[in-house]
């Protein structure tokens, strides 16, 4: 009651924030005048006058104004793009170091260059973090021209390959489109780096197994501005960075025990409750806990696979890894569904994301159950490989001196951002009022019945011209309603991990008149969808139809093309607005409330019109395993007959329960996570710390030396201590430590003259110190120090 009091009187955080920021937005656009008379020359010389101030000791807070204006006079001559009053706010937010949710097609990409200049003129180096290779490269040419008329250089890491943006370096493949070849130092050097948050993690464990300076390719961790920041703190937070080498094993053991996973009968499925209370009271083999995705073996299980292995005591040490393997097996058969957790490709299992719904090749389970997924499917299994190096992109994201994030959807994960990251989440204001209609929830008994309601809607808004975004959770889903509306004759694209090449191609058409797009989860994000259609997208259609490559058409083709499609995009938009815009059907509520927020805002940008409903069933996962009885007692007491839909405030809000209790579910783990990677961390900073030194050549004599003392220390605690009479010291056992330790021999009668523990300690050191010398010489100073 107080806080919304305080709310009406103060307004949010979210709205004192931009008001605190308007007198610099004011000052930005009263420069505006004065800049545009500049000459291109003098513009650049900006970009100078600023480095010069800020290595004379200016703070980026003083330069603010002054950049942004200069970055925004450069983005409107070189890109045609000038940024709009919320878009400078949003370059505020990140330059302090917080998240900017802005919705889907408010122009993010845009939006960095502002804090992306601002900081690039101390010279220290920004990286700006995309989801995708595609994004990485696309953004770099797209922002490029604006960075390169500032006279800062802008450099791009992708895969397996690494440039820097040159406008006029020629190429073939107009993908590649001014973008220089170069080595990945050169790239991590330049003013601005663009590229994938798996690349530079990798790229920064890589330069921590390298052996010489020379190879080292990333330099101090300075400044990032994530993009999509949620799906890469937040849902693949979960995921660690693991570079590996293969491990000696028989992997014949996957075979063997996939064999008798058949054989054992299930007792039962859990949704509530603990395991524990919950075995006493089965008969079977084993109990699945689908809400924690775990599987347990009942007394009567172990008592079975004991009998069909030939094993006596399976809780005998030398079988406990077999009982490891027997429950990883049980997981795959039970949890890991074909098509929705993992797909088959070419002989291969390949992870699929269940945020996003992409393959993630290169990417394995790990402790054995990649290899029990790939047994159960009868392909080739892959030796399980030992961790070389290893990092969470929590721990290599906190590492930056300064980070920011945007995203469309961020405010629901306020709190994990605040807790892990330290980093606030502030709302920036539409450019034009949002007028998406998010219509109630549906929800039906059975999923039969709710897919068939998803049909008669999809039908509808097309035959009407309306374009429909139909989200689905799992390929396997997508692949069931598009064999519905195959039946009904309804032309329609399918957009899931199978078919990741073409994302962004349809993605982009899913605007179109009477389209209708069928995509899991959030595939495509990045890309925006305009009503009518993409033109520039289309074009490149129209090329492949006259037989033409659209990366290496000459310029004249490719500028016809894109008249044409004009042509055909700006009639379309007129109509697709005239019928209600994008029309976006969810067919599931995601475990994240962000997730389908993200559905969601792919309709209705830029104030375009567009409308929104989820339909739902009582057998959909969300709610079987985590809304269920309270669910299924409101369809009691409302009634709810067989094929009839119910649309409700009581079940919209207990569904909207059951998401919360979800993430708080995800987030826990994640916390625990983080918490068990806090201390491989500190053994991280340690070696890695370590291994920089003596990479950059300083002496470790002292630290050897210390290491030295402290083992010497530990062996006299261990065989001579000092509350033990030397007649009952160890002195055999000493000798043979100081052999196996450092290869040194004392012989028995250097201890005859020995009295005390000092005396012993200091023969001891001084034979060490002897070995060490020698040592020194026999290898050289240099390797020893």
């Amino acid at each position: 009651m107080l806080a919304a009091l305080l709310k009406k009187i103060f307004g949010t955080k979210h709205q004192r924030d931009v008001k605190r920021m308007m007198p610099a937005v004011q000052a930005i656009n009263a420069l505006g005048p004065e800049l545009e008379r500049l000459a291109d020359a003098e513009l650049r010389g900006k970009t100078e006058e600023f480095k010069k101030r800020a290595a004379e000791g200016a703070a980026v807070e003083d330069l603010l104004v002054e950049a942004f204006a200069v970055c925004r006079e450069a983005a409107w001559r070189r890109i045609g793009m000038r940024h709009f009053d919320v878009q400078l706010i949003g370059g505020m937010v990140l330059h302090e170091g917080k998240i900017a949710e802005m919705a889907t097609g408010e122009g993010k990409t845009l939006v960095a260059t502002l804090p992306a200049y601002l900081n690039a003129l101390t010279g220290r180096g920004v990286h700006i973090v995309t989801v995708n290779d595609y994004l990485a490269r696309r953004d770099a040419q797209w922002m490029g021209p604006a960075y390169h008329a500032l006279g800062l250089s802008v450099g791009v890491i992708q895969h397996e390959a690494s440039f820097l943006y040159d406008p006029e370096y020629v190429t073939p493949d107009i993908r590649l489109a001014g973008l220089r070849p170069c080595g990945r130092r050169e790239a991590y050097l330049a003013d601005i780096t663009y590229g994938t948050n798996n690349e530079f993690g990798f790229d920064y464990l890589r330069d921590n197994m390298r052996f010489s300076l020379d190879e080292l390719v990333q330099r101090d961790l300075n400044y990032a501005i994530v993009d999509e920041v949620d799906s890469i703190l937040i849902d693949e937070a979960r995921t660690p960075l693991i570079i590996s080498g293969p491990a000696e094993e028989s992997t014949d053991k996957y075979y063997k025990i996939d064999r008798i996973i058949p054989k054992l009968k299930k007792a039962a499925t859990i949704v509530e409750g603990k395991l524990s209370e919950i075995e006493a009271q089965v008969e079977g083999d084993y109990i699945v806990d689908e809400k924690s995705k775990a599987v347990s073996l009942t007394e009567q299980g172990i008592a079975t696979c004991e009998r069909l292995l030939g094993i006596e005591n399976m809780y005998d040490p030398q079988h406990i890894e077999t009982l490891h393997h027997i429950n990883q097996a049980l997981r795959a058969h039970a949890l890991y569904k074909k098509d929705v957790d993992y797909v088959v490709k070419d002989g291969q299992i390949i992870i699929v994301d269940e945020f996003t719904g992409r393959m993630m090749p290169g990417r394995r389970w790990s402790d054995g159950l990649h290899q029990a997924v790939e047994a159960k499917e009868g392909v080739r299994i892959e030796r399980e490989n030992q961790t070389l190096a290893t990092i969470t992109f929590q721990n290599y994201f906190r590492m930056y001196a300064k980070l920011a994030g945007m995203t469309g959807t961020a405010e629901t994960e306020a709190e994990e951002f605040a807790n892990i990251y330290k980093l606030d989440v502030t709302v920036v204001p539409t450019n034009r009022p949002l007028v998406r209609v998010n219509l109630p929830d549906v929800v039906y008994k059975t999923e039969r019945e709710k897919f068939t309601a998803v049909t008669e809607e999809i039908i509808r808004s097309h035959e009407k011209g309306q374009p429909v975004l139909v989200g689905t959770v799992s390929i396997e889903k997508s692949e069931q309603l598009s064999k519905l509306l195959k039946k009904r004759g309804i032309k329609h694209e399918v957009l899931n991990a199978k078919y990741h090449e073409r994302e962004a191609e349809i993605v982009a058409q899913a605007g179109r008149e009477s389209a209708v797009t069928i995509a899991t989860n959030m595939a495509g994000r990045g890309t925006d969808i305009l009503l009518g259609g993409n033109p520039d997208f289309l074009a490149k259609e129209l090329l492949r139809r006259k037989g033409l490559d659209p990366s290496t058409a000459p310029a004249e083709a490719r500028q016809a093309a894109w008249q044409e499609a004009k042509k055909v995009t700006d009639p379309e938009h007129e109509r697709v607005v005239g019928v209600g815009g994008l029309h976006i059907v969810g067919t599931e509520r995601h475990e994240s409330r962000r997730v389908d927020n993200q559905l969601r805002g792919r309709s209705g940008r830029q104030g375009d019109p567009g409308s929104s409903r989820f339909y739902l069933s009582l057998e959909d996962d969300l709610l079987r395993i985590f809304g269920a009885e309270r669910i299924q007692r409101i369809m009691e007491r409302l009634g709810m007959e067989e094929g009839e839909p119910i649309e409700h405030k009581l079940v919209t809000r207990a569904i909207a329960t059951a998401q919360k209790r979800v993430e708080t579910h995800n987030f826990e783990i994640r916390k625990h996570l983080l918490e068990y990677d806090d201390v491989m961390n500190k053994q991280r900073e340690i070696v890695y710390g370590m291994r920089r030194e003596i990479l950059d050549g300083a002496s470790q004599a002292e630290t050897i030396q210390e290491w030295t003392e402290d083992l010497v220390s530990g062996f006299l605690d261990a065989y001579a201590s000092a509350n033990v009479h030397p007649e009952d010291w160890d002195l055999a056992g000493l000798t043979e430590a100081l052999y196996r330790q450092f290869d040194l021999r004392v012989a028995p009668a250097e201890y005859k003259e020995v009295t005390s523990r000092d005396a012993l300690a200091e023969l001891v050191g001084a034979a060490v110190t002897e070995r060490y010398r020698q040592r020194e010489q026999e290898f050289g100073a240099a390797l020893t120090r």
